[in-house]
């Protein structure tokens, strides 16, 4: 490299790669070694850089603050006991947090256009592990979608609605639809206020269940960690003595997972349509890391607080916010109207995080299109950037919402969900692989770590390596230790695994 060009780099704030790769429109063009950017066919559009490092942060977090924490969070509390759910979700989030580390060096240091796991794979790995891999993405958080407009619709029932659930199913399809094929800038603002609201009500739940502890509700009843010992911490499943503890603990930790399913991938995700994405990527990494603790691990610990793990309302499957352990506790602490509001912040929690799903599904068709491996139609993207031909296909799932309006509908579409769960301890195993190859890469054009514009060498490389194992150990449980069937042999068990 000349040194004015070296000189230009410095000047920018940049590193000497982005001078020789960069255009000017955030495109990274070359295709001189299997660490540099691609060349892509602009005739059919592309994607826009209208995504800022708070939009990205928020869809990051807020995608995954949803019903899988609100709602689900009280069948794994009933299912393990206070001590096995806190245990398990710090172990989560852990191996989280080695996933975000290892893809955001690889996404920040190429954040090309329709960015994501998939087109990394392609390249450090193979083109058929890329085509399994974006299969997969697309399959399972196209999945995602209907799961969570019909958690929201039947969140509504907890008010006794008369009307059809499959009015407020249509409602919210429109809704997340519509705000998908808007340029991503405004999805990505609308996104961003939608998620700070519930994560502000989060904050309030965690301030409500400290002031519970100490006796600040309105009987003064000092709670403590009284549940932990009546009940107590640990819960046995399925059979008694250690045994039953041991299914108890494992069946917990598969269930503790759905609430981070896919939240890595939905920060690299970001990455072609951030501005300045070598900056601001790594500051949401690194700003995530502090967001597992404070939100999950807090928000299980209180409700291991405020709510007993035998409560009836939650071992008997309530329906929609009857079975929130959040709500259960309000409702137990005597709170009048506050259970109505937190209602109807899961309702758009689970709004949010419909739209965060759509938006990773439909781009990884669009990034299958450009890779190869999906129809070159998928391709095509509007004036505004929004690849509108792969987000018109990906909508399509959430027509499986409908599927609720019938009961024995749903247990078809809580097996496909209990798929999805497996799907995601696969994904952070292909994200393990494709980072390690991304390693090799690096030292093999003795490229060297300084031009890494993120790079955590404390956690990274062993992080990927222990969380490659653990899961590929581990996947198998993803859904055998779902649930137990009463007729195991007749055609439900045989639907739900």
């Amino acid at each position: 490299m000349s040194s004015d060009k070296l000189s230009r780099a410095e000047s920018r704030g940049k590193t000497p790669f982005d001078v020789d790769h960069e255009k000017g429109d955030g495109i990274y063009h070359t295709t001189s070694g299997p660490v540099q950017g691609d060349v892509f066919d602009e005739s059919y559009g592309t994607t826009h850089r209208g995504l800022k490092s708070r939009h990205a942060q928020m869809i990051a977090l807020g995608g995954t603050i949803g019903t899988g924490l609100f709602v689900g969070s009280g069948q794994t509390l009933a299912r393990g006991g206070p001590a096995f759910i806190l245990g398990t979700f710090i172990f989560m989030a852990a191996l989280i947090w080695m996933i975000v580390t290892a893809i955001t060096e690889m996404s920040a240091y190429l954040p090309t256009r329709g960015s994501s796991m998939t087109m990394f794979s392609d390249r450090f790995v193979s083109s058929s592990f890329g085509f399994a891999l974006g299969w997969l993405y697309w399959y399972s958080l196209g999945i995602l979608v209907p799961y969570e407009i019909t958690a929201a619709g039947l969140v509504i029932e907890y008010w006794g609605s008369t009307i059809n659930i499959a009015v407020w199913i249509s409602i919210m399809l429109v809704l997340i639809v519509a705000l998908n094929l808007l340029p991503v800038k405004f999805y990505g603002e609308v996104e961003f206020w939608f998620a700070g609201t519930k994560v502000i009500m989060m904050i309030g739940l965690l301030i409500l269940s400290f002031i519970l502890f100490w006796g600040g509700g309105p009987s003064h009843d000092r709670l403590g960690f009284r549940y932990w010992q009546n009940p107590g911490a640990a819960n046995v499943y399925l059979a008694g003595g250690n045994t039953g503890r041991f299914i108890a603990l494992l069946s917990t930790w598969v269930l503790s997972a759905f609430p981070f399913a896919f939240a890595p991938e939905l920060l690299v995700a970001t990455g072609g349509e951030i501005e300045d994405p070598r900056r601001n990527l790594p500051i949401a990494a690194r700003r995530y890391f502090y967001r597992l603790i404070f939100f999950y691990i807090f928000s299980v610990l209180a409700i291991g607080v405020i709510c007993r793990s035998d409560d009836s309302q939650l071992t008997n499957g309530g329906v929609g916010a009857g079975s929130s352990a959040f709500v259960i506790g309000i409702k137990n602490a005597g709170i009048p109207i506050l259970d109505s509001i937190i209602n109807g912040g899961i309702i758009l929690s689970a709004w949010s995080s419909g739209n965060s799903f759509l938006y990773l599904s439909g781009r990884s068709l669009y990034t299958l299109a450009l890779a190869g491996n999906a129809p070159a139609w998928f391709k095509h993207c509007s004036k505004n950037g929004v690849p509108y031909r792969a987000m018109g296909v990906s909508s399509l799932f959430s027509l499986l919402a409908y599927l609720n309006v019938a009961n024995s509908a749903s247990v078809v579409f809580n097996w496909l969900v209990n798929l999805t769960n497996t799907s995601a301890f696969i994904s952070w195993i292909c994200c393990c692989v494709t980072y390690i190859r991304f390693r090799k890469a690096i030292a093999a054009q003795d490229i060297p770590e300084s031009e890494l514009p993120y790079r955590n060498n404390i956690m990274q490389p062993w992080g990927a390596w222990f969380a490659m194992i653990f899961f590929t150990i581990h996947t198998p449980s993803g859904t055998t230790t779902s649930r137990s069937c009463g007729n195991r042999f007749g055609r439900e068990g045989l639907i739900r695994g």
